[in-house]
């Protein structure tokens, strides 16, 4: 195994991706972390923490759905679910460029 940096960097900015295509949030780091979990030090862990928030995310989102039709809350938990996405793929990106461990808040550890 060898260490790359800037792959695991790219692997949580492509998160943001969501952005930009809608899905390519998701699709980019499950495509990264199945192609290099076994090449890249270092790829497995964070790979498996990004897509555990990323699903996490995506259920929160689904909690909201009612929320907003009952008691209008959800439009909030939208709000912070999309400064969730925006926010801890940077932070995280910067942690791991200054060799710090990642962490993903409210994640379900659904891939272990």
């Amino acid at each position: 195994m060898k260490k790359n940096k800037q792959l695991l960097v790219l692997t949580h900015l492509s998160q943001l991706l969501d952005f930009v295509s809608g899905i390519g949030g998701f699709i980019v780091p499950l495509i990264l972390w199945l192609v290099k979990k076994d090449e890249v030090l270092g790829m497995d862990k964070q790979g498996k923490e990004i897509l555990n928030f990323r699903i996490s995310m995506f259920i929160y989102a689904l909690i909201c759905i009612p929320l907003v039709i009952l008691f209008g809350l959800g439009l909030i938990g939208f709000f912070v679910i999309g400064i969730f996405y925006l926010i801890f793929p940077i932070i995280n990106a910067i942690k791991v460029s200054n060799n710090e461990e990642p962490n993903y808040p409210f994640s379900i550890q659904f891939i272990s």
